[in-house]
């Protein structure tokens, strides 16, 4: 396991920003410890916490109706947040890396701004998590796990100032690229429960990182979810050694 705590920087360590919602703690918890304990290379993984991006004076956007979490447009800071330098991950908190992340990095590709599933993605349910409006939007969950070249001068447009004043269709859409700087990655590492599937005999569509989009079972109404038993066995190991640690 190779592990960069998340408080002190380390240059060379695989950064991942995880969207963070206080109503999703455990979600966030649980997503870095699978990263970290799976991971081959040294890796540091940072919250984006909405209220300490405003507190430094980053973050002003007032939060629309459509938002249903608080990393909506926070996300789009990583850039930023890591110094407009090097390669950074940003990913949803309702993930639960199943992968060493050492294959993910390996995918990298400097001729791109960013990486990314490019999934063709429309739900059917009409309400997600704990009944948040769902949303449809070209592109849709693109943004959700993105693999950002920090140092490209494209990325450079996505100062606080942007990201507090542009719709969501120019954020999410990846509206400040052209379509050949965005690059593409395998869709097991942005395994959508309830639309991506597993083939029998195939092991390249086995996740790698699996997204509960819709809801994962740290909500009492998802618990029996597909994927489920993978997510509350982690939790379960995550508890045991933070009670380890904290003995």
């Amino acid at each position: 396991m190779a592990l960069s705590n998340a408080s002190g920087s380390d240059a060379k360590a695989f950064k991942f920003f995880v969207g963070y919602d206080p109503r999703e703690d455990l979600a966030y918890q649980v997503c870095r410890f699978s990263i970290m304990k799976r991971s081959s290379i040294p890796v540091e993984v940072i919250p984006i916490k909405q209220s300490e991006l405003r507190e430094k004076g980053l973050y002003s956007r007032e939060r629309g109706k459509l938002e249903s979490t608080e990393f909506s447009f926070t996300r789009f800071l990583t850039p930023c947040l890591a110094g407009y330098q090097g390669w950074a991950v940003f990913v949803d908190c309702d993930f639960l890396y199943l992968g060493d992340v050492k294959e993910l990095f390996d995918l990298i590709d400097d001729k791109y701004a960013v990486m990314c599933v490019q999934h063709d993605y429309t739900p059917k349910e009409t309400t997600k998590m704990d009944g948040a409006v769902q949303t449809l939007y070209p592109r849709k969950n693109w943004s959700s796990m993105v693999l950002y070249n920090c140092g490209h001068p494209k990325n450079k447009v996505l100062t606080p100032e942007i990201v507090n004043k542009e719709s969501g269709a120019f954020l999410h859409r990846f509206q400040w690229l052209e379509d050949h700087e965005i690059g593409s990655v395998p869709f097991v590492w942005n395994f959508l429960v309830g639309h991506n599937k597993v083939v029998e005999n195939d092991k390249s569509t086995s996740p790698k990182a699996i997204h509960y989009t819709l809801g994962g079972p740290w909500f009492e109404a998802w618990k029996d979810c597909e994927f489920g038993d993978l997510w509350l066995k982690e939790a379960d190991e995550y508890k045991k050694a933070t009670e380890k640690n904290e003995a």
